[in-house]
């Protein structure tokens, strides 16, 4: 399919021809027949590229912090790493765009084939012929609304959040600063609500046509009457400014403080810094509001990506629902935006459409597509045998993320008798980027290079809730496997995957399927291993995770994807397995209440083995990010192991100290290559499938002590029978224990329910 990406590097804009989507749960796939080009926020993503390194750090000095905070705890070659794989990503551009319903995902009702929609948010309403979309991002649009005019839902509704956020009443007047796209629709939205309207803009031209749609009065920002002209309009002054203009100075915010009347309103949508003089804003007792994009919704990964919905009694306007609203606005009669969808250009002139709104100054562009036009799709034939194991292996990937990027890809490409197949992601347009920057020879939908008789090995390197599903379909066409952590996020995903796996043993095939658990192929790590090689005795392992706060909307946190336990602290579980070298046979976890920062990130996790040693993790959000991030601890014998950030190591034994310093490596490179090599041997896997699953499990053992209160014991290899009906966790529900039993369960009964 066809789809407009931009290049961060350059800033050069191009029409290309990326995979189509995939269809997921809780979304809707459509076909888009009109996208509208944000000519300010896609302007500047496009300029800024075009930026050198250290105009692209002057222009974002929020991600330059970022950079510096991420080379001190990674080292610099990692984040210089980082930034260029960054930099060699081809953006999808637009977030706005209407069409019609092809396919509806599990789980959504709603939306059926057919319904002509609306669609919004950065990555999903992009400029391409096929879009995958959330349910709550996605609107029904009105009989009398035409798709032309619907594509510009997402920027209204913007423009109908700063709006509300400014709180006005019929009569009221507003003061609009920045007469660009958003600027007049605000203005066309307070009209409609009853309130008189100044627009004023920099751009003279600008300020003047405002009028024409709706405003009571343009005007210059240089005018030397403007105040005096504002205050013969509204009498008593305005009563709020909605600033909607981008602008690296302060003199939006200021110059609304100086106009507005006593405690009047104002109202930031637009990119402008907040500085303004205290006195002003004390004098007048000012009220200075942010409005968020879209709505209540936006940047909460359980509203868009889960879609979970917030109850209409206590949040009556969200993002989905401030849509309908805007488009309900377009349905009456008095109202016409016919304007603002002009010019209008094919996806094939994208490039120019780009352009002309850079050299012309218009409002938008409005992109339209040809629904006539078949996407070009890649066949594949069905499920053949394996590929022989041996010689050039052909790999596909699944997941082009800035782990695959930056980790994976680069040491894949620098492996011999390897080559790079096939990549594919959800979305399709990171897929060609990554094709051309690693030189994959093709870029595919991760359906296609799941059944692609071509490719011998698929590396699953997607978000994790897609894990399992991925590796029961590769499975199924007899294919090798080597998934990112963790395996699965449930139990019931672990048991399909084991089932799989089964399956094919059953069938007397020899399945290979490795999980990206790393560090114990860091050199240090087999370091210590070997130092306790000839133990006699139980092992104590102490491990502390500083692992730094996250906000409760960042994509670890969510549930969708396990949440920081199943899906990063499992890292130090397996490297405990690993030392320890014997079976997981309990868990016990304990952690600080949830509060307004912590989301279970500080945790105290006790994991029992079967030949008696203990491993005690500490997963900490509440530390200082100064302070090493990883912290081991090995006691055994009166001998002592010591590793630190995988940069200091220290043993121990018989009062004599040995120090050793180690690169940064946690193990990433050695466990590709034995990875690798088994593959193409036909060996199993570095790691026993059984291990991974027993692994997983231990994982979720941890929660479920955690919601249990009690200790878990792990029986991996029968089902569980409690022996008694009390014998489940509080809080548990009849489905989650019945699940559970597979896996694990409490040691110690307590009362149900």
């Amino acid at each position: 399919m066809l789809a407009i990406l931009a290049d961060l590097k350059t800033g050069d804009v191009e029409t290309v021809e990326v995979p189509v989507p995939e269809l997921r749960a809780g979304g809707v796939l459509v076909r888009t027949a009109f996208s509208a080009i944000s000519a300010g926020t896609e302007r500047s993503t496009i300029e800024t590229g075009k930026k050198s390194l250290l105009g692209k750090a002057r222009a974002r000095p929020d991600l330059v912090r970022q950079v510096v905070n991420f080379a001190k705890a990674n080292g610099v070659k990692a984040a210089y790493q980082k930034v260029r794989t960054k930099l060699d990503t081809a953006s999808a551009l637009g977030y706005s765009c209407s069409g019609i319903v092809l396919a509806v995902g599990e789980g959504v009702s709603e939306f059926r084939p057919g319904d002509r929609v609306a669609c919004a948010g950065v990555g999903y309403a992009c400029h391409s012929e096929i879009n995958f979309v959330p349910r709550n991002l996605v609107a029904k649009v009105p009989d009398s609304v035409s798709l032309e005019a619907a594509s510009l839902t997402t920027i209204g509704a913007i423009a109908v959040q700063g709006l509300r956020q400014a709180n006005v009443a019929f009569g009221e007047s507003v003061i609009v600063v920045g007469a660009g796209l958003v600027g007049v629709l605000t203005i066309l939205l307070a009209r409609a609500a009853g309130c008189r309207v100044i627009a004023i803009d920099a751009n003279p031209a600008r300020s003047q046509r405002a009028v024409d749609f709706g405003a009571g009065l343009g005007l210059s920002a240089s005018d030397p009457s403007l105040a005096s002209k504002v205050i013969d309009f509204t009498k008593y002054g305005p009563d709020a400014a909605i600033i909607t203009a981008s602008s690296p100075s302060t003199e939006p915010v200021e110059l609304s403080a100086h106009l507005l009347r006593d405690r009047g309103r104002i109202v930031v949508l637009g990119s402008v810094p907040l500085g303004v003089s205290r006195e002003i804003m004390y004098r007048k007792e000012l009220s200075l509001t942010l409005s968020r994009s879209y709505g209540p919704g936006r940047y909460d990964p359980q509203y868009e990506e889960a879609g979970f919905d917030y109850p209409v009694g206590y949040v009556r306007w969200t993002e989905q629902r401030n849509m309908e609203a805007f488009m309900s606005f377009l349905s009456t009669a008095e109202t016409t935006v016919d304007s603002l969808i002009r010019p209008q250009y094919c996806i094939e002139d994208g490039t120019r459409a780009y352009s002309d709104i850079q050299k012309l100054g218009i409002y938008t562009a409005i992109l339209k597509y040809d629904s006539d036009r078949e996407p070009v799709r890649h066949e594949v034939a069905g499920t053949p045998e394996m590929h022989e194991r041996t010689g050039l292996l052909r790999v596909g990937c699944i997941g082009a993320g800035s782990f695959a990027r930056g980790i994976v890809f680069p040491q894949l490409r620098e492996f011999k008798n390897i080559q790079l197949e096939a990549v594919g992601t959800a979305s399709g347009s990171s897929a060609l980027s990554a094709q051309k920057l690693f030189g994959f020879r093709r870029a595919l939908a991760p359906s296609e290079i799941l059944t692609d008789t071509d490719l011998d090995a698929v590396f699953i390197l997607s978000h994790h809730d897609s894990h399992a599903a991925h590796i029961v379909s590769a499975l199924s066409k007899n294919k090798l496997v080597f998934v990112e952590k963790p395996l699965a996020i449930s139990s019931e995903e672990l048991e399909s995957v084991d089932t799989a796996y089964q399956m094919q043993v059953a069938r007397g095939r020899q399945p290979f399927v490795m999980a990206g658990f790393n560090r114990r192929f860091a050199p240090a790590s087999v370091k210590i291993k070997d130092f306790f090689s000839d133990r006699c005795e139980p092992i104590f392992i102490h491990i502390r995770i500083n692992a730094g706060h996250l906000p409760r909307e960042h994509w670890t946190q969510s549930s969708v994807n396990g949440g920081r336990i199943i899906g990063e602290a499992c890292h130090f579980l397996d490297w405990a397995r690993y030392i320890v070298g014997r079976n997981i046979v309990a868990v016990y976890a304990r952690a600080m209440p949830d509060g307004a920062l912590y989301n279970r990130d500080n945790v105290v996790m006790v994991f029992s083995f079967a030949d008696g040693s203990v491993a005690n993790i500490l997963y900490l959000a509440n530390g200082d990010k100064s302070l090493s991030k990883e912290y081991y601890e090995v006691f055994c014998a009166g001998s002592v192991a010591r590793l630190e950030d995988y940069r200091t190591l220290e043993f121990v034994r018989r009062g004599k100290r040995t120090n050793i310093k180690c690169d940064y490596d946690k193990g990433h490179k050695r466990e590709l290559e034995q990875t690798l090599t088994a593959m193409r041997e036909g060996q199993p896997s570095p790691i026993a499938f059984e291990e991974l699953v027993e692994v997983t499990a231990a994982s979720f053992a941890v929660i479920d002590s955690l919601n249990f209160g009690v200790p878990v014991a792990l029986e991996r290899g029968r089902p569980i029978v409690t022996g008694s009906e009390n014998s489940v966790g509080e809080g548990a529900t009849e489905d989650e224990i019945a699940s559970r039993e597979k896996w694990c369960r409490p040691s110690v009964p307590v009362s149900k329910p």
